[in-house]
């Protein structure tokens, strides 16, 4: 074994990968970044015991956030960029060290590599598996993927202007009882419900930076086939850098295209001014290694997902910034105000052909929970009416495997009563298909990214309000939710904390899961996962 990883749905064989990533990180990769996670631990056991509070730490917070993005899923496949961040985190941690002037800290908070083959041979020793037991190691885990979903939000709220200290005290208390041997399965159970309660303060941090800068989000159709320019395609999830490329293009002849989880970004209405603003390109992220190919322009990744490019000529016209990269595609950074330079970017696109068309029509979004509730009266009285039986929660992620095509099937079986509430690339598997609408209500109602989950538990806790209920759980929704990666997890424990039960999640249950944690989510939440189509949509209809 020269790695192991298994903190997504892809883990290999169900249990973990332990020579290359499914994803493609390879073993260096694999390896770094359990080392900076484990060194972002130790700066965390310097916080807590030194009682350093995060407003004390501006730069330090913004460092940490960055880290842990850098290490969910399909971020950054570039050892030397996690190389350089190890550094600069481990020169962070001895100066807060020194300062705090802390004894009886732990291993994380001390140790020293003077080297890349130093970081890799203390990786070996720290990573998920130097946790022996798999309970304790089960609920680690969970808990630091949690973190890294929360730290993807603060970040974005943060490049907005948004932040919350207590998240940031939340997520160093939090790493550094992940090194604390004396804590038990259940101090560590109740640890990751509180990981959830501060995603929920997260997700909502994030919407109200959203809302607050570029406005409530509102139905929007949304063109996906193409026009006869040059062009730029934008994926990942960070709608500043978004922002910032949309006023450097403006005026230059240069369309701009959303790719994935940046789809959601036409729903605001701050962006509509932008006259070459001018649609979505293709499908969801695991999608990319054909349709970068037929879209010809440059492309910028301004977050996860990305899939290792196999074409030379592709992997030339991909750029990163922010937690992303890529070995040998050029990383942009920001100035010290947070601005980004874009010219290199919008000169190659100057040069090379207008996208391929690879479909044509509309997709209609913009359902997130101010949308929402502006039609509440009409979808209340299609419930009382008996028009609407059921709402179906299929939020969450897509992925390679065909094993999602139950999706597509569950989607096109659902009676034509019901309404799917929709946020995340999971959308793909159905957003698409003519599903119709009841008494002008589409049956599928797109909230936004991933992190605009907080949109769909605000509509049900308002619906709780509305029909005068007493528990969530009482009311006609279903949750059949798709998951990939870390930040998945951060909504799952979010929805876990606001007292939804029996979600049903997959398409398989997270390998990082052992017996007995799963059998607690099973036991005190009703957390199972998927069976048959046309069994779940019986069962589910009862």
């Amino acid at each position: 074994m020269t790695m192991f990883c298994f903190q997504c749905q892809e883990a290999a064989g169900g249990r973990g990968c332990t020579i290359r990533g499914v994803c493609g990180k390879n073993e260096q990769v694999a390896k770094l970044q359990d080392l900076l996670i484990y060194t972002l631990k130790g700066i965390s056991d310097v916080v807590v015991k030194g009682k350093i509070n995060s407003d004390e730490l501006d730069s330090v917070n913004y460092e940490m956030l960055n880290s842990l993005f850098m290490t969910i899923t399909n971020a950054n496949f570039d050892d030397g960029a996690i190389e350089k961040q190890i550094k600069k985190m481990i020169s962070i941690r001895d100066e807060l060290r020194e300062k705090a002037a802390v004894v009886d800290l732990h291993d994380a908070a001390t140790f020293q590599v003077s080297s890349k083959e130093d970081m890799l041979e203390k990786a070996s020793a720290v990573g998920v598996l130097a946790t022996e037991n798999e309970d304790i190691r089960s609920l680690r885990e969970m808990i630091v993927y949690g973190i890294k979903g929360m730290a993807a939000y603060a970040e974005h709220a943060k490049n907005i202007g948004k932040e919350n200290l207590e998240i940031n005290n939340f997520i160093y208390e939090a790493l550094a009882a992940t090194l604390d041997d004396s804590l038990t399965v259940d101090q560590l159970v109740s640890l990751t419900l509180k990981t959830g309660e501060y995603g929920v303060k997260v997700m909502a941090l994030l919407d109200e930076a959203n809302t607050s800068k570029y406005g409530n989000p509102e139905i929007t159709e949304v063109n996906i086939g193409v026009r006869n320019n040059p062009a730029i395609l934008i994926s990942g999830h960070d709608l500043t850098d978004l922002e910032q490329l949309l006023e450097q293009t403006k005026g230059t002849g240069v369309d701009v295209y959303t790719h994935s989880e940046m789809l959601p970004a036409h729903y605001y209405p701050y962006f509509k001014k932008y006259d070459n603003f001018v649609g979505n390109y293709g499908n969801a992220w695991w999608k990319q290694i054909s349709e970068f190919e037929s879209f010809n322009g440059p492309i910028l990744f301004t977050t996860n997902c990305i899939v290792p490019p196999r074409n030379e000529e592709v992997r030339k016209r991909i750029f990163t910034t922010g937690s992303s990269g890529y070995p040998g595609c050029k990383h942009i950074e920001a100035d010290e105000n947070g601005k980004k330079d874009f010219s290199e970017i919008i000169q190659l696109a100057k040069t090379l052909p207008a996208p391929d068309e690879i479909e044509n029509g509309s997709i209609v979004g913009g359902f997130a929970h101010n949308q929402v509730i502006a039609l509440a009266d009409k979808v209340v009285d299609a419930v009382k009416s008996g028009a609407i039986k059921k709402f179906f929660v299929m939020a969450g992620c897509d992925g390679r495997m065909k094993s999602r095509e139950y999706y597509t099937e569950f989607a096109e079986k659902l009676p034509n009563d019901t309404v799917i509430l929709t946020a995340g690339c999971a959308k793909y598997r159905y957003n698409k298909l003519k599903l119709g609408d009841i008494g002008g209500i589409p049956r599928v109602l797109d909230a936004g990214q991933c992190n605009d989950s907080y949109s769909l538990a605000v509509i049900a806790l308002k619906l709780k309000e509305v029909f005068e209920l007493n528990d969530i759980n009482e009311l006609p929704i279903v949750y059949n939710i798709a998951w990939y990666e870390q930040k998945a997890v951060i909504v799952l424990l979010a929805l876990l904390y606001l007292g939804v039960k029996n979600i049903h999640l997959g398409p398989t249950l997270p390998s990082f899961l052992s017996p007995n944690v799963a059998k607690v989510l099973v036991k005190e939440f009703g957390i199972s996962g998927i069976g048959s189509v046309d069994e779940d949509i019986e069962a589910f209809m009862a």
